[in-house]
């Protein structure tokens, strides 16, 4: 009898622990005690680690600032940290335990767009809001409406080197060489081929290669043989700087234009001298006088004590957005919180205004920057908009002030 009554009470004990577990959890919605858990996922020692360590730099300069600035509705904002060592099957599987075993209430990454869309199925059916970043390609926020970003997408990237290509340096004629396993050198792969055919350049050439792959000059060979005024290549830093440096030494000095995933510190290390006469589309400029830019160079530069890229940037707007749209929603029950993230509208961010559209784009201008390997940094050269907003901005000529070069930047970047 004794032992039954033993029983009995150890089996009532688990029942109320779970019990208590499961009232007092922190599923989505669930808004207790006085932190917000905040899931951050990304590259941090795989092919890309710095896209992912300058995206969880960033995310963590705007939370400082925010929860000295006494946090969110009376809550500090607590980041758990995921390394998906830039592998897609990675990232489902640190999401997962993310918002399985860590509960979090919302999610920042990726910055690759191949990983965020292996992880955002899992966000959309857990209904946790996930916030890329930096992930360009469409179909990431077409996995459902808890999925959204705050960089511009691919077709207006695409097409805004297609257009710098053309209008500015009068190519007629383009190769493309791409990551063929890349979603996002596949969708600026397609929207640069529009774009550039729709303004009567023609594409001469499209080769691809892999992220694996030790020798680009097989590819670069063909590409050379037919000429082209230009090279696209839209991929990302560990192999572009490769690709350039054997590019120039086949005696290929044309322009090499590219898009955002060539943004990091490492470029330069790789790729050196080659990459002059080179350009990229990007979100910012940090050379932009505005403050509120200025003030955050200042910031990132005194905690990581380096110059932060456009993926820093983009972090620390999405953080902030974030943040704003939990005290908007008035805490963090996930379909309220989803809602008020989808409404952001006009939220001034260093890389520019930030309304998300109905399918939860940003929409906003993006910067050609030309690469200057000696200085080891991007400088302006024009500003192109969206369709029906203001038109492009060009540098000035190369004897006025630069000054007045990093002010043309700003004129359109921050609309």
């Amino acid at each position: 009898m004794t032992r039954f009554i033993l029983t009995l009470s150890l089996v009532v004990s688990i029942f109320s622990s779970f019990a208590c577990v499961q009232k007092g959890g922190t599923g989505p919605g669930a808004n207790t005690g006085d932190t917000i858990k905040v899931g951050v996922y990304g590259d941090l020692t795989g092919a890309t680690s710095s896209f992912g360590q300058s995206t969880k730099n960033g995310v963590e300069l705007a939370v400082d600032e925010i929860n000295a600035a006494g946090g969110v509705n009376g809550k500090k904002i607590v980041i758990v940290s995921e390394d998906d060592q830039g592998r897609p099957e990675q990232a489902k599987t640190v999401v997962s335990k993310l918002i399985s075993q860590d509960k979090v209430e919302a999610l920042l990454g990726e910055v690759a767009s191949t990983n965020s869309l292996a992880a955002a199925p899992v966000a959309q059916e857990a209904k946790i809001p996930m916030i890329t970043p930096s992930s360009t390609n469409p179909k990431v926020t077409e996995v459902g409406d808890y999925i959204s970003r705050v960089c511009f997408i691919d077709p207006f990237q695409g097409a805004v080197m297609a257009k710098f290509a053309g209008n500015t340096l009068k190519a007629k004629t383009a190769a493309i060489f791409g990551d063929v396993n890349s979603d996002y050198s596949k969708g600026l792969t397609q929207f640069f081929k529009e774009e550039f055919t729709k303004l009567g350049g023609k594409i001469v050439a499209e080769e691809a290669y892999t992220q694996n792959d030790p020798d680009f000059k097989g590819q670069l060979t063909k590409i050379r043989d037919l000429k082209p005024d230009v090279i696209y290549i839209p991929g990302y830093y560990s192999q572009v700087g490769i690709i350039a440096k054997q590019a120039r030494e086949l005696g290929m000095n044309m322009p090499l234009l590219g898009g955002d995933g060539w943004d990091s510190p490492e470029l330069w290390k790789l790729g050196g001298d080659a990459l002059k006469n080179a350009y990229i589309s990007n979100h910012y400029s940090a050379d932009n006088p505005a403050p509120e830019i200025q003030n955050f160079v200042k910031a990132y530069k005194a905690k990581f004590n380096v110059v932060p890229d456009s993926l820093a940037a983009l972090a620390y707007d999405a953080t902030k957005v974030l943040a704003d749209a939990i005290k908007r929603a008035g805490g963090t029950e996930s379909a309220k919180l989803k809602d008020a993230i989808n409404a952001t509208k006009d939220f001034a961010g260093v890389t520019g205004k930030i309304t998300l559209d109905g399918k939860r784009n940003a929409v906003k201008p993006a910067v050609v920057l030309e690469l200057v390997p000696a200085e080891s940094k991007f400088t302006f050269k024009e500003t192109i908009a969206p369709e029906g907003s203001a038109p492009a901005t060009a540098a000035p000529a190369a004897n006025a002030p630069a000054a007045a070069n990093t002010t043309a930047a700003n004129s359109n970047t921050n609309k």
